[in-house]
């Protein structure tokens, strides 16, 4: 389980319309349908734990302000993950993810420590892959601002039997209403 923001349609339709015509079928593409900006990973949880983590995410949301936010440009992770970057009001948007995982640290869970970094994932490579080039071609994207208005409780569930990207599902939603 995890914890995410869902850009709106109108704004995936351009970050889609940047991808267009990219050639790099090494690569393995996130479908549009899983494009969000992660806040907290969770990592497999039980149903009671579900329980208290909702509604501790309810209350993030109760005392946040939803953050306006923009994609724009490209990134990666070394040479396995491409992204795009999330813009704006970073500020807010990293206070937001530390309350969500904090959100999760009071629910019993135990959370990655790395330092959050807002993107939203394009694609995986093999080891190896230069993925430089697609950077730099990214570079010029900027997409139209959106605000956030919901925090989601999202699962992510492997199809039984099925070789193919996992499907994300969501749990709960919650307004930003701070």
């Amino acid at each position: 389980m995890f914890a995410a923001l869902v850009p709106p349609a109108a704004v995936l339709d351009e970050l889609e319309a940047a991808l267009a015509g990219i050639d790099a079928p090494e690569l393995r593409w996130t479908v549009r349908a899983q494009w969000h900006v992660t806040l907290a990973f969770y990592g497999e949880i039980c149903p009671r734990t579900t329980g208290d983590l909702r509604g501790l995410l309810s209350r993030v949301a109760a005392a946040r302000p939803a953050p306006t936010l923009g994609l724009g440009g490209g990134g990666r992770f070394g040479d396995r993950v491409l992204w795009t970057r999330v813009g704006g009001d970073t500020e807010r948007l990293v206070r937001t993810a530390a309350r969500a995982q904090a959100a999760g640290r009071r629910a019993g869970l135990t959370l990655d420590t790395r330092r959050y970094r807002p993107h939203l994932t394009l694609a995986r490579a093999p080891a190896g892959t230069d993925l430089r080039p697609l950077v730099s071609r990214l570079a010029g994207f900027t997409g139209t601002p959106w605000t956030a208005a919901d925090l989601h409780l999202m699962s992510s569930m492997s199809p039984p039997g099925s070789t193919g990207p996992p499907v994300y599902a969501t749990v709960a939603s919650w307004p930003f209403t701070g």
